[in-house]
């Protein structure tokens, strides 16, 4: 499936714009950018045999991709002059105001659904966090230190017995 996507965004690609690269998304996909216009289209496999997800969105400032404001379902048969008008409609749908979805049947799956939130919060980003917020950790407050001055007390007093004896 990846190379028919491939080849269908090299075909495509010329279509929609003369400056354009490609390259390859983590989950199979592969991505159109048109630096100069500001705007990208992402070809994407939808779990059946030849149907592909479509989505356009923009180019922030700096070269960031902005979230997919349109997108579209479409079986990778269609001709590529289909495909590419297809691909102009979302790209105006995109340009325009707020997202829109021009056609998504069924459910939307996980794989599809996508992250939301940036990166996962691990433990070392979130104590950073707190810290930088003025908080404490949860490792240096009262109670853990009063647990650490008991457990240094039974450790001293046993090695003070076991000397004695």
């Amino acid at each position: 499936m990846h190379t028919q996507l491939r080849e269908a965004a090299a075909e495509l690609g010329p279509l929609l714009w003369r400056e354009h690269t490609l390259y390859r998304e983590r989950g199979g996909g592969v991505v159109i950018r048109g630096e100069h216009v500001g705007r990208w289209i992402s070809l994407a496999p939808r779990g059946t045999r030849d149907d592909i997800l479509v989505r356009a969105g923009r180019i922030l400032d700096g070269g960031t991709t902005a979230p997919a404001r349109s997108e579209a379902v479409v079986s990778l048969a269609v001709g590529r002059d289909e495909l590419a008008a297809l691909c102009r409609r979302l790209l105006a749908d995109a340009a325009d105001g707020p997202g829109t979805t021009v056609f998504v049947p069924g459910p939307r799956t996980a794989a599809h659904r996508g992250r939301t939130g940036g990166r996962p919060r691990t433990a070392a980003r979130r104590n950073r966090a707190e810290r930088a917020r003025g908080r404490r950790s949860r490792h240096t407050g009262l109670a853990s230190g009063l647990i650490l001055l008991g457990i240094l007390g039974a450790v001293g007093l046993y090695a003070y017995l076991a000397a004695a004896a």
